[in-house]
């Protein structure tokens, strides 16, 4: 068996006498949604180019229990993994559910993936089946799986969501087939999730969860915020992601609600779903929250369905976080989590404003954090250091890699990030620890550079990184990109930052002007090819 979770049974102890695993399966909590209400619409799948389709709780529960049997039948053994790279539609929530039946891992991968993801991933997760649209956005995802099989000698099988044929989903999946119970049941502390880290430093690792994890974050959020199961959702970031998976496909689930799905973004239609759909919470990164304010479909704030809109990915930007309330009337969370342990800080609903605008949130019941220095001291409030997460959600270990699994003997998870807590507990990310910049002796505070940045009238997104220099060690090189129209350069940026009153050592010496931003799947820029790229000018600099 390739998955090999880590459970320490000092950890699993602890949190069981807590009360933080309950060793319930996630699927008991779909089986008991299908037992309350049968009939009611568990998925509003809003597809482009076609017609909406509604799928109910038990038009769910019989194609999970088809593709439950089917993957036995084509080979799938207990604790196998099984890929699928599909966008939000409801067949990545049915075949999520059939794994969870016949005991599979899930692995989702993002429909944006290509050969080099997708030959890593599959690869090293021995994946017995992989699941693709035929075509998503013009790309023939079924013909490049294909391409890849010669190196891919564990799939066993390949399907294919919208081809007739052999390979169908419709023949292959959803074919009338009985499966014998899972014997034993599948338990809360297997393997139910394989998600590999965004890779914003580098090749991404897979990160594994189980119920218990799963759950522990979960049901905290959910008291967190105060949903309840008349709050319809709507889901426009991708279920590959763990923000998609776990608060836009299980949150549902746990509330016996409806979800609305939009595979393909459009800020205009994301609204004309929510108005219609009546729905009332919905999670994503901070440009989902830029389009929503302001397409020109947006309603009047008073009309607005949407009661929470949870933001996070990275640090909202104050000036889009009050235009944000101001136009939309919502209530605005921020939140701050990674894969390997999904939401770790969220803002309480009943907190000021201010705290929304200058922090990432207050960690959630059961979860504790520290800012620590290099040595693995405690710091002062206020001060920038390392963040250290203890919580019932951290994961179960990288896939195939025990050596990084980077918790402590006490069970602190190292998070990579740098962040400061104030005197109410709230924390805010500064940064990765490898965008620091060290200029001269002086650490430069990236987010503040960058968050001023997103103030300037031309700018759409910015990014600081740090840049080798011969004398001072580091400087910043700046990538902006612009508004039609708009300009920028070096001289604009120093004299915009003199007149906001930023110390000079703080100032970027590059500025480089960028179309794009080259992000992950989740929409979070990859800073580690940004730090190349000054890399290469500093060289250039000198050889000049």
């Amino acid at each position: 068996m390739l998955i090999d979770p880590i459970i320490r049974a000092s950890r699993a102890k602890t949190l069981r006498s807590n009360g933080e695993w309950l060793d319930i399966p996630l699927l008991r909590y779909f089986d008991e949604a299908v037992a309350a209400n049968p009939e009611r619409v568990a998925i509003h799948d809003f597809r482009e180019g076609l017609a909406p389709r509604s799928i109910t709780y038990s038009e769910l529960d019989d194609a999970s229990r088809r593709i439950a049997a089917n993957l036995v039948r084509v080979g799938v053994r207990r604790g196998d993994v099984v890929s699928f790279q599909l966008p939000n539609w409801w067949e990545f929530v049915a075949i999520h559910l059939g794994c969870l039946r016949c005991g599979a891992a899930s692995n989702p991968m993002m429909p944006i993936f290509r050969q080099r993801e997708l030959s890593f991933m599959l690869a090293f997760a021995q994946s017995r089946v992989v699941i693709v649209p035929k075509l998503f956005r013009g790309f023939d995802h079924a013909a490049l799986i294909r391409s890849l099989r010669p190196g891919l000698p564990h799939l066993e099988q390949l399907v294919v969501v919208g081809e007739d044929g052999a390979e169908g989903f419709e023949n292959v999946l959803l074919a009338a087939c009985e499966m014998p119970p899972l014997e034993p049941p599948l338990s809360a502390d297997e393997v139910v999730q394989l998600l590999y880290t965004s890779g914003t430093t580098g090749m991404p690792k897979g990160v594994m969860h189980s119920s218990n994890t799963l759950l522990a974050n979960m049901r905290p959020f959910v008291e967190r915020l105060g949903l309840r199961g008349s709050d319809a959702v709507f889901m426009g970031s991708p279920l590959a992601h763990q923000t998609g998976f776990l608060y836009g496909m299980w949150l549902p689930i746990a509330l016996k609600t409806t979800l609305s799905l939009m595979d393909v973004w459009d800020k205009e239609r994301a609204w004309s779903i929510i108005q219609a759909q009546k729905c009332s919470f919905t999670m994503a990164s901070t440009p989902f929250l830029a389009d929503l304010m302001t397409a020109s479909g947006a309603p009047p704030a008073a009309e607005v369905a949407l009661r929470i809109f949870t933001c996070g990915g990275a640090p909202i930007p104050r000036a889009l976080a009050e235009q944000a309330v101001a136009r939309l009337g919502i209530k605005l969370l921020s939140v701050y989590g990674m894969s390997e342990n999904a939401a770790v800080t969220v803002t309480a609903p009943d907190a000021p404003a201010e705290k929304v605008f200058t922090a990432d949130g207050s960690p959630l019941p059961g979860v504790r954090v520290r800012v620590v220095d290099a040595q693995g001291v405690d710091l002062p409030v206020g001060e920038e250091g390392q963040l250290l997460i203890h919580s019932p959600s951290n994961f179960l270990g990288y896939l195939l890699k025990p050596e990084a699994y980077g918790m402590d003997a006490e069970d602190w998870f190292e998070s990579g990030d740098l962040a400061r807590m104030d005197a109410d507990g709230y924390v805010r990310i500064t940064g990765r620890s490898k965008d620091i910049i060290i200029r001269g002796g002086e650490n430069v505070p990236v987010v503040e550079v960058e968050n001023l940045l997103y103030r300037h009238p031309a700018i759409v997104d910015a990014a600081v990184v740090g840049m080798p220099h011969p004398r001072l060690g580091e400087t910043g090189c700046c990538f902006v990109s612009l508004k039609p129209g708009q300009s920028f350069d070096l001289a604009a940026l120093r004299q915009y930052l003199d007149t906001a009153g930023m110390t000079r050592t703080y100032w970027p010496e590059r500025v480089e002007i960028v179309e794009s931003f080259p992000r992950t799947a989740s929409g979070k820029i990859q800073k580690f090819q940004l730090r190349e790229t000054a890399r290469q000018f500093a060289e250039e600099a000198v050889t000049a």
